[in-house]
């Protein structure tokens, strides 16, 4: 072989191992890019396509309709209306300045709703739409739209707001509703929504949850900086299930008519604890929390003496006095601490060491058997009884007839009051004496009790059963639990102890001597009558010297006055409402609260006649003779 052959087969060589190295270079990358588009393709094909659907397509939540709050007779009492809008969008005009200056001539802005919109564009990028004014008038509406040439960026948008027809009516009942705190973000991105409303008391708070509805969801086509470009479907949201509440609105209203500031006012179905009526003085107006309440209305609602966003029914604590009466007749025949027919002296006063308790007559009722004590209010009578019994039997039974103990109503913040004990004043680092026993007696002391738990106790006098005041009759069309007698148990008292205490309240009512005699039921209801009991409550202690000169309380001013109570129900024979009253600084349970428990349940069997069974026929009333006051 030639030395030319031998080179030339050298070169061969090199080319043939050079060509093997670069395509097993080629084949190795060419293996590596199919190793790749498999794994992009194939195993991460479907993230992929994700990633790049989110890249073109926005998805958003719809706010959803807010469930409507109905009365008994389905009258909208909390429901929403249109609420007309106008937003700015930064990007479709030159000057935003300019822009708010020319608005603010057609619909007038102050200097913080100014500070406020400017802050909002300078956060925001410029394409997404800022809130300018809510609430729009047609007026309004008409003059922008008018000059919508001069206002470049500027757009009318709709959306909801809540309102409430009945306004101040049944504000402490329905409650209002604002916008979300951090203290509300429960995950659930509803929340996170603009324009989105939450409970914040009353019904709206409790069936917060019920009334939201479901969130819709909208498919926007955007580009890469987030501009809408198109929108490509919408699924609307599903609206927040009706509430349907047990009190009636007409009459609600008829009732705040009726009673003055500082007067409360409960009337409930004695029969299975449905709240009818929830009335108080002052009220507020829940439509204002809408566009915000400003800090001037703050103020003055907070400044009044008379606590106007105070619900007393349910937030109220007072003394229960002489409605507590009936307790104390409970305990007793349930401890045999007395007879029905024993008779118990009253000269006026009972003495006890170094302390006077006073009856109201002064000059004493005499001997008074268990169902005269009630009918005439005797206080000496129950100062003995407390003393036999002991503040913790008393305590007992006022728990079973349900004071002092939460209850099951919906509306947040109730209080459950106070009916107090021996080891509750040990708590406190003090004893409890005998004299705090008597005083307890007659509904005295440290007893902090609401309206609300007067009616319940009424209720459950009324039929033995172990009632809960609720407010609640269906929720998205459905009944709840509690709407029907039997689902309440029974209380554990004997029949004829109850039978006992219903016959002494009738008294009171009806039979000559009785502290609320002048307030029995009207003639026109066909011969109805109630069963009650009357109450004074002392805010102010009187001294022995002042009882000596003949002291009278409706001489004081009017906040040193004592306040006036009444419990009923009615019919007697086949009970049906059950109703409380407590009158602020009345004076006079017999000539302040007894009247008016008189007026609202004759309304009640006027304007509620299918929830009246007639009762049976009772006996004539004893002849009018003269009456007493307590």
């Amino acid at each position: 072989m030639s030395r030319r052959q031998r080179e030339e087969q050298r070169v061969r060589g090199i080319f043939t191992r050079r060509a093997l190295v670069l395509g097993a270079g080629q084949l190795g990358l060419l293996g590596f890019l199919a190793h790749r588009l498999h794994t992009l393709q194939i195993d991460q094909g479907e993230r992929y396509a994700t990633l790049a659907e989110e890249n073109r397509v926005s998805a958003r939540l719809l706010a959803p309709p807010r469930g409507r709050v109905l009365d008994r007779e389905g009258r909208v009492v909390a429901g929403n209306q249109l609420n007309w809008r106008v937003l700015l969008v930064a990007e479709q005009t030159a000057d935003v300045g300019a822009t708010l200056e020319t608005f603010s001539k057609l619909v007038s802005l102050t200097e913080q709703e100014r500070a406020r919109i400017e802050r909002d564009v300078r956060r925001r990028r410029r394409f997404v739409p800022v809130i300018v004014r809510e609430f729009l008038s047609w007026e309004e509406m008409a003059r922008i739209e008018l000059n919508a040439p001069d206002l470049p960026g500027i757009l009318i948008d709709v959306g909801t707001t809540r309102i409430y027809p009945e306004g101040e009516h049944l504000a402490h009942v329905v409650g209002y509703v604002a916008p979300p705190a951090e203290r509300d973000m429960d995950g659930d991105p509803l929340l996170e929504l603009p324009g989105i409303r939450v409970g914040r008391a009353g019904v709206e708070r409790h069936h917060d949850l019920a009334l939201r509805g479901r969130a819709g969801a909208v498919r926007l086509e955007v580009n890469a900086v987030g501009r809408v470009i198109r929108e490509l479907d919408r699924r609307e949201g599903v609206q927040g299930q009706d509430v349907q509440i047990s009190i009636d609105a007409e009459l609600q209203k008829s009732l705040r008519g009726r009673i003055e500031e500082g007067t409360s006012v409960v009337l409930m179905d004695a029969r299975n604890g449905e709240v009818l009526a929830m009335a108080t003085q002052p009220s507020f107006d829940p439509n204002i929390f809408n566009s915000g309440v400003s800090a001037q209305q703050w103020r003055q609602w907070t400044a009044n003496r008379a606590t106007p966003l105070i619900n007393k029914p349910t937030n109220g604590l007072y003394a229960p006095g002489s409605t507590f009466k009936m307790v104390m007749m409970l305990a007793a025949l349930e401890a045999r601490v007395v007879t029905p027919g024993e008779r118990i002296f009253c000269p006026g006063y009972m003495d006890l060491g170094d302390a006077r308790f006073h009856c109201w007559h002064r000059p004493g009722h005499g001997h008074v058997d268990l169902r005269q004590s009630l009918k005439v209010s005797c206080d000496v009578y129950y100062y003995e009884v407390a003393k036999r019994l002991g503040m913790d039997r008393i305590a007992a039974m006022s728990r079973r007839l349900g004071l002092g103990v939460p209850l099951e109503i919906e509306l947040p913040g109730t209080r459950a009051g106070l009916v107090p004990s021996r080891e509750w004043r040990q708590a406190q680092g003090r004893p409890w004496a005998l004299g705090d026993t008597v005083v307890h007696g007659i509904g005295q002391g440290f007893y902090q009790l609401t309206p609300l738990s007067l009616a319940t106790m009424t209720a459950r006098l009324a039929t033995g059963r172990a009632v809960q005041p609720h407010l609640t009759r269906a929720i998205g069309g459905r009944p709840v639990r509690g709407t029907r007698p039997e689902d309440w148990p029974s209380l554990g008292i004997p029949e004829p102890h109850l039978r006992l205490v219903r016959e002494a309240m009738w008294a009171v009512v009806n039979e000559q001597g009785g502290t609320a005699r002048l307030s029995r039921l009207p003639a026109e209801l066909g011969g109805i009558q109630m069963a009650g009991k009357t109450g004074t409550t002392q805010v102010r202690r009187i001294s022995r010297e002042q009882r000596e000169r003949g002291f009278r309380v409706d001489q004081l001013p009017r906040e040193w006055r004592p306040h006036a109570l009444f419990v009923a129900y009615a019919p007697h024979e086949n009970p049906v409402f059950a109703v409380s009253v407590v009158v602020e600084h009345g004076t006079s349970g017999s000539a302040a609260a007894a009247p008016l428990a008189r007026d609202v349940l004759a309304e009640a069997f006027q304007r509620l006649r299918p929830l009246h069974v007639p009762p049976a026929r009772v006996a004539e009333a004893a002849p009018p003779a003269r009456e007493l006051r307590r």
